[in-house]
């Protein structure tokens, strides 16, 4: 059973920071992708950035710059660390997993409850 631990949300002035994390469990592939989505009610689900277990990362050009994906392999976690928000990032942030490389969110395999952000 695999399931997807997202925390680190909440409420930010514009130019803060937040730092989300997502922990896997019961995940068998040997080696996939995280990735962090993000979806306002009306919108559709979008793809903000993805790393790999070797560590390469991935990012959408909205994150570019402000948003940095990190992981720590041995504890399944991934990080998305939010810098210079802004109120157009307001969104409910999602994580999810898939064994390639792939940004569309009907792609992933599994995915998170979400966590909300405010700023």
């Amino acid at each position: 059973h695999v399931q997807l631990v997202e925390s680190g949300g909440g409420s930010v002035q514009a130019g803060g920071s937040l730092r989300l994390s997502c922990t896997a469990s019961g995940l068998t592939y040997s080696s996939y992708y995280m990735g962090w989505f993000r979806q306002v009610p009306g919108n559709e689900r979008e793809w903000v950035a993805s790393i790999h277990t070797g560590g390469r990362a991935y990012y959408a050009e909205h994150a570019k710059g402000r948003f940095t994906i990190s992981q720590d392999n041995a504890k399944n976690t991934v990080f998305l660390q939010m810098n210079s928000l802004k109120p157009e990032d307001t969104a409910m942030y999602y994580c999810a997993v898939c064994p390639f490389y792939y940004t569309a969110p009907q792609r992933q395999s599994y995915w998170g409850q979400g966590t909300q952000v405010t700023v």
